[in-house]
């Protein structure tokens, strides 16, 4: 069984950058389309972004196009998520996940880490 492992989050100004890392155990997430997720506060959880196994297509949430860019290296088992102009509102506990096909409900994601907290303060 997977086990997914988030680190990275931490506290950032607006404006600010930071890149989150996912890294699997106990499977090869190169079987796996992978998704980042968030959950504010009071919020439901949302995608952000997801990626293909191969890593050939990246989709994004309309809230982070243009800022936020998602990443893969099979070889080290790892997925990241680079956050650039950070804002306020994306504040939120961030949540890497595995699933077998590139999908945006978190219902399908069977496999998820324990989260990392993204706090950016304006």
């Amino acid at each position: 069984q997977v086990q997914l492992v988030e680190s990275g989050g931490g506290l950032v100004q607006a404006g600010g950058s930071l890149r989150l890392s996912c890294t699997a155990s106990g499977g090869a997430l190169s079987n796996y389309a992978m998704g980042w997720f968030r959950q504010a506060p009071g919020k439901e959880r949302e995608n952000v972004a997801r990626i293909t196994w191969s890593g050939r297509t990246t989709v994004y949430a309309d809230s982070v196009k243009g800022r936020f860019t998602m990443s893969r290296d099979n070889a080290k088992n790892t997925v990241y998520l680079q956050m650039n102009s950070l804002k306020a509102e994306d504040t939120a506990v961030y949540y890497c996940a595995a699933a077998r096909g590139l999908e945006a409900s978190s219902s399908t994601y069977p496999y998820w880490g324990q989260g990392t907290q993204v706090t950016v303060s304006s």
